[in-house]
């Protein structure tokens, strides 16, 4: 048994092994067995988030911005780029961990809005528009 861990340390270091390392076997460390997945993008269990991210391009790339722990949840505040799509997706990742490892997941999504269209002329994420 693991002594006691950084929730918001071990979760990003799993989104950095997954998203932007692809390192499935290492990732298994990471993700529960029995994960639950409340995304509707994302098929169900661990293997449907690791199918899903096998699938998108390998320009693929996690940044994240902001990391919340509170309990046994950790809500992280990120960016999906190099997605196969013509915008980054600015992601609220809601994590529920358990016995050390991720277990459950929401998220909320968006394109990333450019400064001619962000009406309060403020960026989605960090301090900078997208180029």
């Amino acid at each position: 048994m693991r002594g006691k861990i950084d929730n918001k340390a071990f979760v990003l270091e799993a989104f950095d092994t997954l998203f932007n390392k692809r390192d499935y076997e290492a990732a298994k460390r990471y993700w529960s067995p029995n994960y639950l997945q409340h995304s509707a993008h994302i098929a169900p269990g661990r293997e449907g988030l690791f199918d899903l991210v096998k699938a998108l391009p390998s320009e693929l790339h996690y940044e994240n911005a902001l990391a919340l722990a509170e309990g046994d949840y950790v809500i992280l505040h990120g960016r999906f780029s190099g997605n196969g799509q013509p915008r980054a997706l600015i992601a609220a990742d809601i994590v529920r961990m358990a016995d050390g490892v991720l277990a459950e997941h929401w998220d909320v999504l968006q394109d990333e809005a450019s400064k001619a269209e962000s009406k309060s002329g403020l960026p989605m994420f960090k301090d900078h528009f997208p180029e």
